[in-house]
């Protein structure tokens, strides 16, 4: 949590104004009991009227004077809560940006979603809270007891038993709470994650008819929550009644001794009703304290787990600069023909190695890739084939460090992928993934991700490449079609092409087709390949397919089996020597 404050230097003035004006509206508060002994001891016992009418408007400026103290207080600590929620909402989503699919992954979506919601605002509120109580609840109480001795030392004696034994029960109490506090965090997370996976797949559990099972499953979670913010609901409402008893002993202790020294002179009856009036002021002190010990400790837990995420390397780390890279690519003996981004464009050596490469997720066990070593020329297209899990979309993710290897490396243009600058790497693969994700907006914007500068040819034409001009003209305003979120008012074949729509726009040196056509008809699919294999020898073309017919014309095709590749070469060539390649054919085909 410590980390965290850093995203409060920018508010430094606001930090250290917000308590000093609350200890200045605490020091006028400890004022007014002294003002209300003058009132009784001089104005009411002497009769004096003009001196209760001053004391009166005495008591007024100190309570409109306390309330600017206090109104400026909550203003300073809201802005400088607010801001600095507002800087670390910013750093955190930044974050989770450059972190690795390993690492989103291992922590998971909602997980994220909960800390850059709820957690944030836990610590928003705490941080209030703290800026405004932290120093003033302390303060008062111990102005109190030091104003009480000034009054009477005997009396206030009573003070020096009744503080340490409110100050005991109410730590006490949070001691037992603090952890179950931790606890009902924790039962608030599987909550909300079980919420947004059942609001996610909704259609799926309307398929298969499980909402009853659904409904028992979310009804046990928040028992468990209800049971264990029910349980520290109670041990927290022991505070009140307890401290109560301690605070009305002590003021009858008070009224005794006091009422015994009133009676020998040696202490006054407004005296005794200022006494009595700190006594309270403590109670109060200590009870609004007990809270907001509860609320940090909440915002803690929460910052912690926020500082958990921003700990998490982004694995886009890179062990070379712009200049490193193009050394690297001369001492390869790369043959520059044209540049293009600063990189070598055509080279000797091949455009994409795979040099010995294993690959293991975190927490995965075994390797979903095993020494893969294999390379693809610039311009060929190269089809990637093989069973259910066997390492098809990991293969591919590693080109523009999706995931970086465990071992061996990966080359494009004769560089390791992990020597490059992430947005340099990027800027030269297009990739279409497997679940095909539009954004809110026109299309003309979803196509304008690939490459922001694009001329409006350039989106035509990847339009056209794609088959996705004729149902692009015929929506009502064409490319300024208004996409919902997720693309929700397209089927999935459109979401498909215009996917693969905006790869192209990007007009990448590697293209990269993650299994996109699997909601077009085979018609449409043809037309695309024809379109793909006139894209001209400046693209190398990965394609991933669970279909014989997308690949069976490609240059290269790559078998896959296990994590293995068990077979590379033309489509005829796997058929003659690769068992698993022609078992999958003849299953297609028969």
């Amino acid at each position: 949590m410590k980390k965290l404050l850093i995203y409060l230097r920018a508010y430094k003035k606001e930090t250290i104004l917000a308590p000093l004006f609350k200890l200045l509206e605490a020091s006028f508060e400890l004022l007014v009991p002294l003002v209300m002994a003058s009132v009784i001891d001089r104005g009411i016992g002497q009769n004096q009227t003009a001196y209760i009418v001053k004391m009166c408007f005495v008591l007024v400026l100190l309570g409109v004077v306390g309330l600017v103290c206090s109104i400026t207080a909550q203003y300073f600590a809201a802005k400088a809560a607010v801001g600095f929620a507002a800087n670390l909402r910013h750093a955190l989503f930044g974050h989770i940006q450059s972190l690795s699919f390993s690492s989103l992954d291992a922590i998971g979506t909602s997980t994220l979603i909960t800390r850059m919601t709820n957690d944030v605002n836990q610590v928003q509120s705490g941080m209030n809270l703290a800026l405004r109580l932290l120093l003033r609840s302390p303060f008062v109480v111990f102005g109190s007891v030091v104003m009480a001795f000034t009054v009477n030392w005997k009396a206030a004696l009573i003070f020096a038993v009744a503080v340490p034994l409110l100050l005991v029960l109410v730590f006490g109490i949070m001691l037992v709470n603090i952890p179950m506090y931790k606890k009902v965090q924790a039962k608030l997370d599987g909550v909300l994650s079980l919420t947004r996976e059942n609001l996610t797949g909704v259609r799926v559990i309307r398929a298969f008819h499980r909402e009853e099972k659904e409904i028992q499953d979310f009804t046990g979670r928040n028992q468990e929550l209800t049971g264990i913010q029910l349980f520290a609901g109670r041990v927290s409402a022991l505070m009140n009644p307890l401290t109560y008893v301690v605070v009305n002993g002590a003021v009858v202790a008070l009224l005794y001794q006091g009422g015994r020294q009133v009676y020998e002179g040696g202490l006054t009856q407004g005296e005794l009703v200022a006494l009595v009036n700190y006594m309270t002021q403590i109670l109060v002190e200590l009870i609004k304290m007990a809270s907001l010990i509860i609320t940090i400790t909440k915002a803690i837990a929460s910052g912690n787990r926020i500082q958990g995420v921003l700990e998490m390397p982004s694995g886009f780390t890179y062990d070379g600069d712009y200049n490193g890279v193009r050394s690297n690519i001369e001492n390869e003996n790369v043959k520059s023909e044209n540049m293009k981004n600063g990189y070598h464009e055509s080279c000797k050596t091949p455009k994409i190695v795979f040099d010995h490469v294993g690959l293991t997720y975190h927490e995965g066990g075994e390797e979903a890739l095993s020494d893969l070593t294999f390379s693809i020329e610039k311009g060929q297209t190269v089809g990637i084939i093989g069973g259910t899990g066997s390492g098809k979309t990991s293969l591919v993710h590693l080109i523009p460090r999706f995931y970086d290897v465990t071992r061996g490396r990966v080359l494009v243009d004769g560089v390791d992928v992990r020597k490059y600058p992430p947005e340099d790497l990027r800027r030269k693969v297009g990739i279409v993934m497997q679940k095909a994700v539009l954004f809110q907006g026109t299309i003309r914007e979803n196509l304008l991700w690939g490459d922001p500068e694009a001329e409006p040819e350039v989106l035509e034409q990847a339009l056209a490449s794609s088959q996705s001009m004729e149902f692009v003209a015929e929506k009502e305003g064409g490319m300024d079609f208004q996409v919902s979120q997720g693309g929700k008012n397209l089927s999935g074949g459109q979401k498909q092409r215009l996917s693969i729509a905006r790869a192209l726009a990007r007009r990448p040196e590697i293209l990269i087709l993650d299994d996109s056509a699997s909601a077009l008809d085979y018609a449409t699919e043809a037309k695309l390949r024809k379109a793909i294999r006139e894209l001209g020898k400046e693209t190398t073309v990965l394609i991933v397919s669970q279909r014989i017919s997308t690949i069976q014309y490609a240059d290269k095709i790559l078998v896959l089996d296990d994590g293995q590749a068990v077979g590379i070469g033309t489509h005829e060539q796997l058929l003659a020597d690769c068992r698993v390649y022609r078992e999958i054919y003849e299953t297609q085909v028969s």
